[in-house]
């Protein structure tokens, strides 16, 4: 029995409370992670876990053996990096998750910066809307945008999403310009489901005043997708991160609304898991993504700012 692969395949399990969750993330059969397990109470002379028909609890013998299991799989992984060039043959799996729209139009081009400077190393990126636990979810880093939480993790702050309240030209020549927040109850409104479920927008004016002005949800989706190709084919109005409409914005597919008044952004963080010590491929890919993705924000957020300079300039001259 290779036990350091069985310790590993143990850990998973706990933190998954699932044999069949910890299969699919080691992308092994279930029956082989079943067989792992029994093999490995029968090795150390206990039980490890309580099974019942739909879930497991560890044994107390069981927690303190995924305890210890975890101190020494870090431990084995530091030993491997510092004699390892350096982390430049760094290897194994990372597992990211982010929310979908940044997931979607953001992270890409961060895991292309790590494939580029880690080439031995795998990527698993989850994408979710809900709040990731990192320990249940096996996840080593997250991306968390809006308020962290709770939860037993080191947090850092990489910067901001901005938001922008839009619609198609097409909508507005047909139904009107919007010219106040008083104004938006008019139109329908299409929005995520977790988003502005009060039917409330917050707006902050140029000059930090901040408003909430009411909306009338007319579509409710789970996926930020089909709210975007809405909003484009001229269905109705909402709020769309920045990055995701950035190039929209440009080509005029889709205007800003009340361009005085700014959607407040959502803080962007970066999470990993409060062990120590911290894993050394999660050390160095956290300060690789702490270095590289304001950069690609910053892309985002110059293009924006030219596209708004460029219909200020038409503007002025009709």
């Amino acid at each position: 029995m290779n036990l350091l692969e069985t310790m590993r395949i143990y850990a998973r399990v706990v933190e998954r409370g699932s044999i069949s969750g910890a299969a699919r993330d080691l992308n092994i059969g279930q029956p082989a992670v079943s067989e792992r397990i029994e093999r490995l109470e029968k090795y150390l002379g206990c039980r490890l876990l309580l099974r019942s028909a739909r879930a497991f609890n560890c044994t107390p013998e069981g927690m303190a053996f995924y305890e210890r299991s975890k101190k020494i799989l870090c431990a084995v992984e530091q030993a491997i990096a510092e004699v390892s060039n350096n982390g430049q043959d760094l290897r194994g799996t990372i597992r990211i998750a982010a929310p979908h729209c940044f997931g979607e139009t953001v992270v890409p081009e961060a895991l292309k910066v790590i494939r580029a400077t880690y080439p031995q190393l795998d990527l698993d990126l989850v994408l979710n809307d809900r709040v990731v636990d990192l320990v249940t979810e096996g996840v080593d880093i997250s991306f968390r945008l809006g308020p962290l939480g709770e939860g037993a993790f080191i947090a850092c702050k990489l910067g901001q999403i901005d938001r922008a309240l839009v619609a198609a030209p097409e909508y507005l020549e047909q139904h009107g310009q919007i010219c106040t927040p008083s104004d938006l109850t008019n139109h329908p409104f299409i929005r995520v489901q977790s988003m502005f479920g009060a039917d409330q927008l917050p707006l902050k004016h140029v000059d930090s005043v901040v408003e909430s002005a009411p909306i009338q949800s007319a579509v409710k989706t789970s996926h930020w997708r089909p709210m975007y190709e809405m909003i484009t084919a001229g269905v109705g109005i909402g709020v769309i991160e920045e990055p995701a409409c950035a190039a929209a914005l440009a080509d005029r597919t889709l205007i800003r609304i009340l361009p005085e008044f700014n959607v407040p952004p959502f803080d962007l963080h970066i999470l990993f898991q409060a062990q120590r010590p911290i894993p050394s491929r999660v050390r160095m890919i956290v300060a690789l993504l702490k270095k590289c993705t304001p950069n690609i924000l910053g892309r985002v957020s110059a293009n924006a700012g030219e596209t708004a300079r460029r219909i200020e300039a038409l503007l002025d001259e009709s």
